[in-house]
């Protein structure tokens, strides 16, 4: 449950080892989404009667390791949720991109911008795969953004609910709050870009827009400061995750 040295970091063979072992020990289900490349892209899921799916994906861009690797933390250190409740989980959606520590994949294509494309081989199969599946209640899409100041999230859902500034709260144990008031062109308060509808100046619908169009009520994409230390930004993707998913899930018995 250690996080990993930067070499290790950009190793998604030793990343997926790791995920195997919580497949066995969470009871979670492992399928192949997509051959591209010789390379492997897993899905895991488990679905719990009564349990509402929760979504969680990393790794769509290699060039930011903890997002995947905190992903994988969390999971980890807990075994206990992952059993009693539903989850889907992309562990890493773009292994080329995280051996080439490079924000694209193979073909040298943003593939968060590709989500909305059913020829595309990584995203179509995921797309087919979410269609036919329970939506989730919420979604939460790791990221990192070497430009930024701190730690932030984009909210897409209804405007009233806090779900968005609490799990920042909860990084920001980490990780300082990115205070700017626009992020990324995008008006921003305390760290949350919030956003009940799509924008309409995107160049390709990213992961976490398609998943809010297939029925998710609200995604949340989380981005780490690539310039801090990766173990602290594992650490914060951890925190966020952890608030995330207790907002969602009943507590565990003891």
């Amino acid at each position: 449950m250690q996080p990993p040295t930067f070499p290790q970091a950009h190793d998604p063979r030793a990343l997926l080892r790791r995920w195997r072992a919580v497949a066995r020990a969470a009871g979670l289900s492992w399928r192949v989404l997509a051959e591209v490349e010789a390379a492997t892209i897993p899905l895991l899921t488990r679905q719990q009667a009564g349990a509402a799916p929760i979504y969680l994906s990393a790794g769509v861009h290699g060039d930011e390791p903890a997002a995947a690797w905190g992903l994988l933390l969390w999971a980890e250190r807990n075994l206990p949720s992952l059993r009693a409740g539903s989850f889907y989980i992309c562990p890493c959606l773009n292994p080329h991109g995280l051996r080439a520590n490079t924000r694209a994949d193979w073909r040298g294509l943003d593939l968060n911008r590709r989500f909305h494309l059913d020829e595309d081989p990584v995203c179509g199969p995921w797309r087919r795969w979410l269609s036919s599946q329970q939506a989730p209640v919420v979604g939460a899409c790791l990221h990192e953004d070497y430009d930024a100041a701190g730690c932030y999230v984009y909210e897409l859902g209804p405007q009233r609910a806090e779900i968005g500034a609490t799990c920042l709260r909860a990084a920001a144990a980490h990780l300082p709050v990115d205070q700017r008031r626009s992020i990324d062109g995008r008006k921003a308060h305390q760290g949350v870009i919030r956003r009940s509808r799509i924008p309409q100046d995107l160049p390709g619908l990213p992961e976490a827009v398609v998943l809010w169009q297939l029925g998710c009520p609200r995604t949340l994409t989380f981005e780490t400061p690539s310039e801090a230390a990766l173990a602290v930004r594992i650490e914060a993707h951890v925190a966020f995750l952890q608030a995330m998913v207790a907002l969602h899930q009943p507590p565990i018995p003891s």
